[in-house]
């Protein structure tokens, strides 16, 4: 699926997935928490570097903070 939910059809050649018999019962549901509107300032190079890399830009910038977040931030 694309971020506006079109289908896109799976290539041909995607590898399958095996999946274990017990998969669905182990599965939960994980929502991500919502987004928030900021205005927040960037170097403009690297701004317009994100959006020359197409659909998706904010989705991969926000990708880049959650890595760093997860690697610097110790929980308890």
């Amino acid at each position: 699926m694309t971020e506006k939910g079109d289908y896109v059809p799976t290539r041909p050649d995607a590898p399958e997935p095996e999946i274990e018999e017990d998969f669905w019962d182990k599965a939960r549901v994980v929502i991500p928490p919502p987004k928030v509107h900021t205005g927040i300032r960037l170097d403009a190079d690297m701004l317009e570097w994100f959006k020359t890399q197409g659909k998706g830009w904010q989705t991969r910038m926000n990708a880049v903070l959650r890595s760093y977040y997860e690697s610097h931030h110790h929980h308890g």
